[in-house]
């Protein structure tokens, strides 16, 4: 596993732990674990309550914020629930061009996150 999997499966679960506040019902399909559908798709995060699912989140990394992604987040846009991408803080500008080219602007929600160690 690369460093960067790792990272990414590592933040999928602590947003899994981070979003139990506001959503009662959050399935992960971390790493190659590939055990909620949605949709005949498997995104990192489905967010539901009372069986209702109300979005879907990709965690991208550096390496995956890619014009290719991009026609992914346009698939999963598509499938009826709000699709929101966790991108690394320094790459939301790219993100955003690349949300704006895909004709994405008004279906996802763009969060974003830094690491920031302190010795």
């Amino acid at each position: 596993m690369t460093q960067e999997a790792f990272f990414h499966d590592w933040l999928v679960s602590h947003l899994q732990v981070r979003l139990a506040r506001d959503y009662k019902e959050i399935k992960a399909n971390i790493g190659e674990d590939r055990k909620h559908e949605f949709n005949k798709h498997y995104p990192d995060l489905i967010l539901a309550n009372q069986g209702m699912v109300l979005a879907i989140m990709e965690v991208e990394t550096e390496e995956s914020t890619t014009a290719e992604q991009a026609g992914r987040w346009k698939e999963l846009a598509g499938l009826g629930a709000k699709l929101i991408l966790m991108v690394p803080n320094h790459t939301r500008p790219k993100v955003m061009d690349l949300v704006l080219q895909a004709g994405l602007a008004g279906k996802v929600g763009v969060g974003s996150y830094e690491i920031t160690i302190k010795m």
